[in-house]
């Protein structure tokens, strides 16, 4: 597969490697990975990024070379890294600040053997006991003819030329925003057009969940409910949706929360049931909405759960427990609905706002004060 991030990983193997370059590049399975991984580089900040795998090979590669395996041998006799110094690492990279140990521990072994199921090797080594973890050297040491080539240096280099990119973009889709930001009170439809293009299934996750975060906030926003412990002195209350930290966080399963009504909502882009049933475990089956980022209508997403929740429990007694849990599911057209409906009432430079202080926030390019940090 050839995309348009794939010449510089050529160019990154022809400076370390001269005329082997392309052979290296084509009998490496772990090199044909990281060019799978790497094909939203130039697509901009709305395609989806994959730092998470990429990360979990970029710590262990990293700590490969840092004990200088990548010109001497016997790493087979080494120790291995420790999962919270890899763990750490790992959040100190840009856009890594609230990754989970997911990659590290179980998702990049099992998409690295999705795409290469011939390969015998797997990626990342572990021992669950010690919590030592290795990268295998067997992918990164390749022979070509009589010589042998060790990739790690240029593994390193294309994760940082990956990342590079995408630190540009998501720079720049700020800098849109900011653009937009001002220009909501002078050109609605643009403004208007711009957010809609970013509800869409290819966008980037983190993106999603940022506008979907602010066209429901202010969809909520007018709304009203009536609380209190006594008939005669009932109080208004106006409804709040709060964000509880940034996209991917181990939140256990709440990515939104809605006061006074404690309504929690979960953004999601998956329609494996196991991971919604995981969801709603964690906060012991307390009733759960989801954002889906999909254009699938409602009842046919509704079906898939319901469908996934009958092959994966089989007892009717237990699918109906858990789809009973399921407040409500929201899909990209519900969104874009609540959107226009926010729009005429009023708040369409609210929900431009609260795009641009949430992803400063989210890309590490201004944090925001703690009464943004609460959806404020």
């Amino acid at each position: 597969m050839e995309h348009e991030f794939t010449p510089r990983i050529i160019e990154i193997l022809k400076k370390n490697f001269g005329k082997a370059a392309i052979d290296i590049f084509e009998k490496s399975p772990l090199l044909q990975y990281l060019n799978l991984k790497t094909v939203s580089a130039t697509r901009g900040s709305k395609a989806r990024s994959s730092f998470a795998n990429l990360y979990a090979i970029y710590v262990l590669v990293e700590d490969y070379i840092k004990q200088g395996y990548h010109k001497k041998q016997g790493y087979t006799k080494y120790e291995g890294a420790r999962f919270s110094d890899l763990f750490e690492r790992q959040r100190e990279l840009p856009f890594g600040s609230k990754l989970q140990n997911h990659a590290l521990n179980h998702r990049m072994n099992q998409e690295f053997r999705k795409f290469f199921p011939q390969v015998d090797a797997q990626p990342i080594l572990r021992v669950v006991d010690t919590k030592r973890y290795w990268i295998n050297e067997k992918l990164l040491v390749l022979t070509i003819g009589r010589r042998k080539f060790n990739i790690a240096t240029s593994v390193i280099e294309i994760i940082d030329a990956y990342v590079a990119i995408k630190q540009e973009s998501f720079t720049g889709f700020i800098q849109t925003c900011e653009q937009m930001k001002n220009a909501s009170k002078a050109n609605r439809t643009t403004v208007e057009k711009f957010i809609l293009g970013l509800l869409a299934p290819n966008v980037d996750a983190r993106i999603f969940e940022i506008v979907s975060y602010a066209i429901l906030k202010y969809y909520y926003h007018d709304q009203t409910v009536y609380f209190g412990f006594d008939l005669d002195e009932l109080e208004e209350s106006p409804l709040k949706l709060y964000k509880t930290g940034r996209t991917n966080a181990n939140d256990g399963g709440i990515d939104f929360v809605m006061k006074p009504l404690g309504r929690f909502f979960q953004v999601t882009e998956s329609l494996d049931v196991r991971k919604y049933f995981l969801d709603i475990d964690k906060i012991e089956r307390y009733p759960i909405s989801f954002v889906i980022k999909s254009t699938g209508s409602i009842r046919t997403l509704t079906s898939k759960l319901r469908k996934g929740a009958e092959r994966q429990y089989g007892i009717d007694a237990i699918v109906k427990k858990y789809m009973d849990c399921i407040e409500e599911v929201i899909n990209i057209p519900v969104l874009k609905e609540r959107f226009q409906l926010a729009v005429k009432q009023g708040y369409l430079t609210d929900i431009m706002d609260e795009i641009v202080r949430q992803s400063k926030v989210e890309f590490n390019i201004e944090e925001s004060d703690e009464d943004e940090d609460n959806g404020e």
